[in-house]
């Protein structure tokens, strides 16, 4: 079997990748938390999280993967304060937090379809969990890591031998930038929440031996990975945003209960930046895959995009870029269908040499930009034959772009749906250059290109496509 190279945020170094069993590869990844729509700085952890699996798959190895969804539990802040996000959406839209989840939950797993992103093994929801974060709590009680106070049930990060391990910094500047409630109650500031008892007017709460309350973020993840996965597993992924806090703290919680790091390999992809700067709600930049598909990028689009950057470096990025990717992958369909009719013989050797480059590309920490480097000289290679339709196919098992189907997209690309304010602005064009007012046909051209738009004149008169 191959050898796999993945970047270990735990040693901070790149290491050969050994399962703990065989050709068994275990995986917990973060999920998102349903309060709103994921956006696509969310989706770019969940395309690194297709493509680990789909290369580990591509290698010959069986995955059990759990990611969770956070239907309850995750306070505004990391650092434990403010209000549960799911409670603050339910006041918000003046909806049933329960149905708040479900909608956003629905919305995700679709959008996730759209991506052509595996779905893992287990989907475990945080409220189908109450009594194994509640076991774990006391657990964590029972061996003296934690602690109980007028607010919660907290863990005490003094009991730990090391905190933190991820980020490798010392406590005091674990947190640094955040504010941290100065709580007499605590034993130490950045002792963190496993359990918090609720007010009288929370909404998601559940009998415990404190009382009615519910879970901190940190522990859910603790407590199902333990579920499904054991006390040690291969593989933990989720956002560079997680290693200070959430994953340390998960770290902590398992040290507590078992004395293990639950994970062997540590894997975070960077930010997805805007504009060349932060996406966030305030900016107004928070884009969906639906706004995506508003403006005429397709979700496999933005998944492709998500390739032309390694994972644990940022990606920017901008309408431009994303139009242009756009347009690459119609060149990367009509290039597959071109191949795919091809009669010219290739030698095996050639092709073998392919297929043994993209393997090892993809296998030095999924190297995507690399990967797609030897897809495009394929796409472009001056022989067409069938041979390489079918090694594209091949690799498409790892990009997840749906390249079989690329002759139904560029068919269905002919088919431009005109809206009725764009049908009326090309009917004025129609008539101004009847008139032979060009100036006013200039105008209105320029508007439909603004709009999205591109109009051509032919010798049987104007044809539209979407940019």
């Amino acid at each position: 079997m191959a050898t796999i190279e993945l970047y270990n945020t735990l040693t901070r170094k790149k290491e050969e990748f050994k399962p703990l069993e065989g050709k068994q590869v275990r995986i917990y990844s973060c999920g998102p938390t349903v309060y709103s729509y994921a956006h696509i700085g969310n989706f770019r952890a969940y395309v690194f999280m297709d493509t680990l699996r789909r290369v580990l798959k591509y290698n010959g190895y069986n995955l059990k993967h759990v990611m969770n969804i956070t239907d309850v539990g995750h306070l505004e802040s990391d650092a434990d304060e403010g209000e549960d996000k799911m409670e603050k959406a339910a006041k918000k839209e003046n909806k049933d937090p329960y149905e708040i989840a479900k909608y956003y939950a629905d919305v995700f797993l679709q959008d996730m379809e759209k991506l052509h992103i595996e779905r893992p093994e287990i989907i475990a929801k945080a409220t189908e969990h109450i009594q194994e974060m509640l076991q774990y709590v006391q657990g964590l009680v029972n061996s003296g890591y934690a602690y109980e106070t007028s607010k919660g049930i907290y863990f005490d990060i003094s009991k730990l031998d090391k905190y933190p391990v991820l980020s490798n910094r010392k406590v005091d500047e674990q947190i640094a930038g955040a504010r941290v409630d100065v709580d007499a109650e605590k034993k130490s500031p950045y002792d963190f929440a496993l359990w918090i008892k609720a007010p009288q007017n929370h909404i998601m709460k559940w009998e415990s031996p404190w009382g009615l309350s519910y879970p901190g973020w940190h522990i859910e993840c603790s407590a199902m990975g333990r579920k499904y996965l054991g006390d040690e597993f291969d593989i933990h992924t989720g956002g560079i945003d997680h290693i200070p806090t959430h994953h340390e703290n998960e770290i902590a919680q398992s040290k507590g209960l078992t004395g293990k790091v639950p994970a062997n390999y540590w894997l975070h992809v960077d930010f997805l930046q805007v504009d060349g700067g932060k996406m966030s709600k305030s900016l107004g930049n928070t884009y969906t895959i639906e706004q995506l598909a508003q403006k005429g990028i397709e979700p496999l689009a933005y998944k492709l995009f998500c390739f032309t950057a390694h994972y644990r470096t940022k990606l920017n990025f901008t309408f431009e870029t994303a139009l242009a990717t756009q347009k690459a992958l119609m060149r990367l369909r009509e290039g597959f269908v071109r191949q795919q009719k091809g009669t010219e013989e290739i030698e095996k050797q050639k092709i073998q040499e392919y297929e043994n480059k993209f393997l090892e590309t993809i296998n030095d920490d999924l190297n995507m930009p690399a990967a797609m480097g030897l897809v495009w000289e394929l796409v472009r290679y001056p022989k067409q034959s069938k041979q390489i339709a079918d090694l594209l196919l091949k690799f498409d098992e790892v990009l997840g772009l749906d390249l079989i189907n690329s002759e139904k997209y560029l068919e269905k690309a002919k088919e431009v749906e005109v809206p009725e304010e764009i049908q009326n602005l090309l009917d004025q064009r129609k008539k101004a250059r009847e008139e032979k007012n060009w100036a006013l046909s200039d105008e209105l051209r320029d508007m439909l290109k603004d709009k999205g738009y591109m109009v051509k004149d032919t010798k049987d008169g104007m044809s539209i496509e979407k940019l």
